[in-house]
């Protein structure tokens, strides 16, 4: 049996499930995201540095692949965002989650057409100036998740902002089954976005070394490098993040940093360089033991999250009212 949860998010955006798919660079394409959006998840489709029109190219895609609703994250540190916004007028994405700086431009110029605007952010503060700026829901992204990173873990962030603003709140970092996703919701959030657990997701394009990666990973796999640049990342380890170590012992300048990091996500993402490449990941990937379609990712999480409650309410609450 799998169950389905109704929350405000489900309703807000018409899901079958609270599930969302993180909006990762190189590898969060149209095929991805409509698998995600037909299993009755939301797909995101990453613009990450991308120019407007190979996302037009990937929106067009989506559309010809799903029926249901799906988003497109917008990195606001693009040299491409105003582009990519004014094609997101034009194309009506029903949902647009925002990451590396502040949503407010992306908010009047899509929120007036319908799209619901859902920042990914990283502190209660950062939640709250959002809430003003007129955001839909926000994305709890704790620092257990892959690539940029906050400071905060998902168990203490996600609460305080549930605590802090009345809008909906979705829980990301270190959720990748159905006991993170029950345990999310015991923390008041009222969704999950996952972004490694869908990596390994058949449709998705990461090269087979990089999901191979992922899914042979153990707890204490992942590093997170560049600290001392202010823009802290999470990787698996390997060769190129023994050199981003040397360079912090070194103290290197941010440049010799930059240097280094250049085309990295792309060489292991599509070329299947783990080794030199950056192997964006989360923590959970020691939990990721296999690779397999979107829709079976997602009906196991919902089995296992009802199997998880029904335990507990067995375990815990026999003989209650």
């Amino acid at each position: 049996m799998v169950i389905r949860f109704k929350t405000r998010i489900t309703e807000m955006l018409n899901l079958e499930y609270p599930i969302f798919q993180g909006g990762m660079a190189w590898v969060a394409n149209a095929d991805l995201a409509a698998a995600v959006s037909n299993a009755g998840g939301l797909g995101i489709i990453g613009a990450g540095n991308a120019p407007a029109d190979w996302l037009e190219k990937e929106i067009k895609r989506a559309k010809e692949l799903t029926n249901k609703p799906f988003g497109v994250n917008i990195m606001l540190l693009s040299p491409y965002v105003d582009d990519v916004i004014e094609l997101l007028k034009r194309e009506r994405v029903p949902v647009v989650t925002t990451g590396a700086g502040s949503p407010q431009k992306v908010i009047d110029a899509l929120k007036p057409l319908g799209t619901k605007v859902i920042p990914v952010i990283a502190s209660v503060a950062h939640a709250k100036r959002v809430e003003k700026q007129g955001a839909d829901a926000v994305v709890a992204e704790g620092t257990e998740s892959g690539g940029h990173i906050g400071e905060l873990t998902t168990m203490v962030l996600v609460p305080q902002v549930v605590d802090a603003v009345s809008i909906p709140v979705i829980a990301a970092g270190g959720i990748g089954d159905g006991r993170g996703f029950v345990a999310a919701l015991a923390l008041g959030a009222e969704g999950v976005q996952m972004g490694t657990r869908f990596v390994c997701a058949l449709e998705s394009p990461a090269h087979i070394k990089y999901k191979e990666r992922i899914v042979n990973a153990g707890d204490r796999d992942t590093v997170v490098t560049a600290r001392i640049t202010g823009h802290p990342v999470r990787c698996l380890k390997n060769k190129l993040t023994k050199e981003f170590e040397r360079l912090e012992m070194e103290r290197a300048s941010i440049e010799e940093f930059e240097k280094l990091g250049v085309g990295k996500l792309r060489s292991a993402v599509v070329e299947g360089d783990v080794e030199w490449g950056s192997v964006m990941a989360g923590q959970v990937s020691g939990l990721i033991k296999d690779i397999k379609p979107a829709k079976e990712i997602i009906e196991d999480i919902m089995r296992e999250a009802y199997s998880v409650l029904e335990g507990l309410s067995s375990k815990y609450l026999r003989g209650e009212a």
